[in-house]
């Protein structure tokens, strides 16, 4: 499948969580239709380990969902603990947007 291209300038929307711990800032954008189009992650330490492992997990899902996987797919295949809650910041993020659905 082609890659959705995005326009140059769109809203985005941004929002923290905390995960394991850790403090994330996520930036989403959607495409025209209120998909999801891409999302960023950042932690608040960085260039530390966790900041670049959660960098290079939302460019990967960007990109997928860019070129036409489903995010809730991707959201349900991710590492959760015992209890069902998401163990990493790309799970929890999605896991938020999904919680904030009417």
């Amino acid at each position: 499948m082609t890659r959705a291209r995005l326009p140059n300038r769109r809203l985005a929307a941004t929002f923290e969580f905390e995960a394991a711990g850790l403090r994330y800032t996520a930036t989403i954008g959607r495409f025209a239709d209120g998909r999801l189009a891409e999302l960023f992650l950042s932690n608040h330490k960085s260039n530390s380990a966790a900041d670049t492992a959660a960098r290079d997990a939302a460019i990967a899902f960007s990109i997928a969902v860019q070129h036409g996987a489903d995010p809730e797919t991707i959201r349900r295949a991710l590492c959760r603990d015992s209890q069902g809650r998401a163990s990493g910041p790309l799970g929890r993020a999605l896991d938020i947007l999904v919680e904030e659905q009417p």
